[in-house]
């Protein structure tokens, strides 16, 4: 029998076994009348096959014999395969018995006491396209049955020095990556298996492979340069923590990790777990070309990698182990770690989110609330579905144990960073650093002299001091986290509008007025005291004209929203705020309010508003994300649907906002290398209860249905294609119904937000330079430049030159306008207000225009 050939001292040969032949070509018959063609790894129709049968059910040595033949015929049809032949009858056999391979190995199989596992293992043509973890889980179980014989041990050492075995679980490039976890897990088992015990029931365990990847390289630097005894403490916990295969830790493997952490010492684990996360956090996504001939053209793709897959389980056991730790630093340091596992890679999604929801995890655990403050600031960062809904589940966790909302948690967990009033001063011996909170998501660093005086540089005793460079670096960084927790408090604030809060007055001094970094938000906020609609100035609460409000211990404080007062108390705040040159950090004197419309209530349960739409689906998918909004995205591969639904639960109403969305199915194929769509279309907007039911648009609060409807107008103002200056010709496939689209947009009728643009134009005007040759005309900023005449339009930001109306392409730059830049504008966001002025003021001076492809047209 052929497995004579396979057993100790014996040389293998892999001579065709002919009475299997029958066996298996009965089988190839069955499947191909079924199936048809196939590919890698497809389940085959097995379950009525006698033949196959037959088969699995061979006995003892019989069975052995079938499934070396098999490997055989494997290896022999690649072997024989032209270069290219895909999708072949050739190239369709071997991938059909290459599966019948991979479902027979699966079997229960009776080998040999003797058997020769490595022989067995060098048959098999490629180790990645072969079941490599299905015959480790073979000879688990021939251990199981007949021990760990010396014979069988040299086997398992011999298969795991096997060069390939080790790059495929250490460098990790594209091919690797793919398989890499799966092979990683069976090399783990490999391990435990050969080096598990000794006779003495001491621990065997061999240094763990840390691999030569990104990652695996800097740990493994790190560990050489501690004494060996040390080495071998870290080498078991590494063993232990690569068994991070679940989405939580389990108590047990919390308690075996502390035990080992103990062993390694609490301090030196903390810093090299903390230098580890910092390095991870820094690795750059790299970016490999590849290029492949199929059928006589040679074809390119990419492939991306952050860390290697074979040291994900290794770094969720670290993540896991940090959760009995709740320092500042660490915590900072695993919510960077945390971020970047969730940076979007191209075709693949999050870098490493298994990785992230670890970080999610280890912040969720710590004591007092300064990881749900990281946990706030990540929900507004990350931005997948999922991870975010994973992110408010630990945040309402916190709440339901402080019996207070979820949105009062993400408040009181608010750090102040040390600030007051926005600033943090810093000693360095008689000079001092001033961190200083300038505007939201923006930070400066001050040197003063000992005279009080600003210096510009570095003072050179401070760069020469070791101990005072590291205060400095530390510094900078903590501005870095402040610019990042100003816009995340920003946005939460943005968000009070749809979460009914209220304070009393000794809260809302507490959480915002007397709040080192909130306060810079805050005061410059409009704010209801009682009904009462007032700014925090100069130290003292006061109305719109300027008198001091009084407030008591009984005064209940609300975000003040334009809905709540007559237009002309809104104009009077308006007016309030540009007098006392006082910037709000979000739209709110000037935030738009969408009324219920006539057609609205007579289409009763739905609004057309936004409907016809043409937008970039992913940036409309990124913008709901930012914007609280579920969705996903719409493919040409997808399940069948033709739309999808973008949602907003708003619990506090019992309510779930909806946005229907639909793909574009127009015969080109207008999607990426995944399939997603490029672009998508808009349809109607509704409510529903907490049945799924829709609900009377009337019976909508006036302020949610506003604030729905403002953000879905953000959508369509900012990912509509018609903001695009490059598709006036219909875009890439230069289609007329897309051009038509494109023409109604770009100067059709103003939204609320280019209503509200123009309102701030017509205040702005009068005071800039080019007041004299710019005047508002309807939907238009006119400019009479020295060459033409312009039409600006304040929605879209696309230009006309008059008097033909002939279209001009401009479009616009990444930089700063030192014009647009230096001006007063009352509030921060609207990058379609500094387009359109930025536009104004170059084409005022259209005879200095030096960009040849402006010139041409002009």
């Amino acid at each position: 029998m052929l497995t004579k050939l396979f057993a100790r001292k014996k040389k293998a040969r892999l001579d065709i076994h002919p009475e299997f032949t029958p066996l298996i070509e009965t089988i190839e018959q069955y499947v191909q009348k079924t199936e048809g063609f196939h590919y890698y790894e497809p389940r085959l129709p097995l379950k009525n096959c006698v033949a196959y049968d037959t088969l699995k059910n061979l006995p003892g040595t019989d069975k052995v014999d079938a499934l070396l033949y098999l490997i055989n015929r494997v290896n022999a049809l690649h072997k024989v395969l032209e270069p290219n032949a895909y999708h072949t009858d050739e190239w369709n056999i071997y991938m059909l018995n290459h599966n019948l391979l991979n479902a027979f190995i699966r079997t229960r199989i009776e080998f040999p006491q003797d058997f020769s596992f490595l022989t067995l293992f060098k048959t098999f043509y490629h180790l990645s396209d072969h079941p490599f973890g299905a015959l480790v889980s073979q000879i688990e179980k021939h251990i199981h049955k007949h021990g760990l014989s010396e014979n069988l041990k040299k086997d398992l050492q011999a298969i795991l020095d096997v060069p390939a075995v080790y790059e495929c679980i250490g460098k990790g490039s594209a091919r690797r990556y793919y398989y890499g976890p799966d092979i990683g897990k069976a090399v783990k088992k490999l391990q435990n298996l050969l080096y598990a015990t000794d006779e003495n029931g001491q621990s065997m365990m061999p240094p763990y492979q840390l691999g030569t990847g990104k990652f695996g390289s800097i740990v493994s630097s790190d560990l050489a340069t501690l004494p060996q005894q040390q080495q071998d403490l870290w080498n078991a916990l590494f063993h232990h923590l690569s068994t991070a295969t679940t989405g939580k830790p389990a108590k047990k493997f919390l308690i075996s990790a502390n035990q080992l952490v103990d062993a390694i010492g609490t301090t030196q684990f903390k810093a090299m777990s903390n230098q580890w996360f910092t390095a991870a956090a820094h690795i750059a996504v790299a970016v490999e070309i590849h290029t492949h001939s199929y059928f006589g053209k040679e074809h390119s793709y990419e492939t991306y990698e952050y860390i290697e897959a074979y040291s994900f389980n290794l770094l969720k056991g670290l993540l896991w182990t940090m959760s009995r730790f709740h320092n500042k630093h660490s915590l900072h340091i695993i919510a960077l770690l945390t971020e970047k596992c969730f940076q979007k890679i191209p075709g693949q999604g999050p870098a490493a989110a298994g990785v992230g929801n670890a970080g999610i995890y280890t912040l969720a655990q710590s004591k007092g609330l300064k990881g749900i403050s990281h946990l706030s600031r990540l929900k507004l960062r990350i931005r997948q579905n999922n991870t975010q809904k994973l992110i408010q589940k630990y945040i309402d966790e916190q709440a339901r144990k402080q019996g207070i909302k979820p949105a009062q948690i993400e408040e009181i967990s608010a750090s102040d960073y040390g600030l007051c009033n926005g600033e943090r001063i810093e000693a360095f011996a008689e000079y001092k650093l001033v961190l200083r909170l300038t505007a939201v998501g923006a930070t400066e660093l001050q040197w003063l002299k000992p005279d009080g005086k600003a210096q510009k540089s570095v003072p050179a005793f401070v760069k020469t001091n070791a101990k005072l460079s590291e205060k400095l670096k530390k510094l900078r960084d903590l501005a870095k986290q402040i610019k990042q927790a100003s816009t995340t408090q920003r946005d939460r604030i943005d968000r009070l509008y749809s979460e009914d809060m209220s304070w009393s007055l000794a809260d809302f001094e507490t959480y915002y007025l007397n709040h080192g970094l909130v306060s810079q938000i805050a005061c410059k906020l409009i704010w209801l005291l009682d009904e009462q609609p007032a700014l925090f100035f100069a130290g003292q609460w006061q109305d719109e004209q300027g008198t001091v409000v009084t407030a008591n211990a009984q005064t209940q404080v609300r975000l003040w929203h334009p809905i709540d007062s007559e237009a002309n108390t809104v104009l009077a705040w308006r007016e309030c705020l540009e007098v006392l040159q006082i910037k709000q950090p979000l739209k709110q004197a000037y935030r738009e309010i969408y009324l219920l419309t006539d057609a609205e209530i007579n289409t009763r349960i739905y609004s057309n508003r936004m409907a016809a739409h043409i937008l970039k689906q992913h940036q409309f998918n990124s913008l709901a994300a930012l914007r609280g909004w579920k969705y996903s995205l719409l493919g040409a591969y997808d399940d069948g649907r033709d739309g999808e639904i973008a949602q907003k639960t708003l619990p506090e109403q019992g309510l779930t906002a909806q946005f229907w969305i639909d793909e574009i199915l127009d015969g080109t194929e207008s999607f990426n290398d995944t399939g997603i769509w490029y672009y998508v279309a808009t349809d109607q907007i509704r409510f529903c209860n907490s049945a799924d039911q829709a609900v009377a648009l009337v019976d909508v609060p006036a302020l949610i249905l506003s604030e729905i409807m403002r953000d879905v107008d953000l959508f369509v103002g900012v990912a509509s294609v018609g903001n695009d200056p490059q598709w006036q010709d219909g875009g890439p496939d230069g289609r007329q119904d897309y051009r038509d689209y494109w023409q109604s947009y770009s100067f059709g009728d103003l939204s609320e937000v280019a209503k509200t643009r123009k309102t701030v134009l017509e205040r702005l005007l009068p005071r800039l330079k080019i007041r004299d040759v710019a005047k508002i005309d309807g939907k238009f900023l006119m400019i009479q430049g020295k060459k033409h005449a312009y039409k600006i339009h304040i929605g879209s930001g696309n230009i006309l030159i008059a008097p033909h109306d002939r279209y001009l392409c401009i479009v616009p730059g990444r930089g700063k306008d030192k014009n647009v830049d230096q001006l007063f504008l009352p509030f921060e966001g609207d990058n379609g207000l500094s387009i359109v002025l930025s536009k104004a003021f170059m084409l005022a001076d259209d005879d200095k225009i030096t960009d040849t492809t402006i010139l041409s047209q002009l």
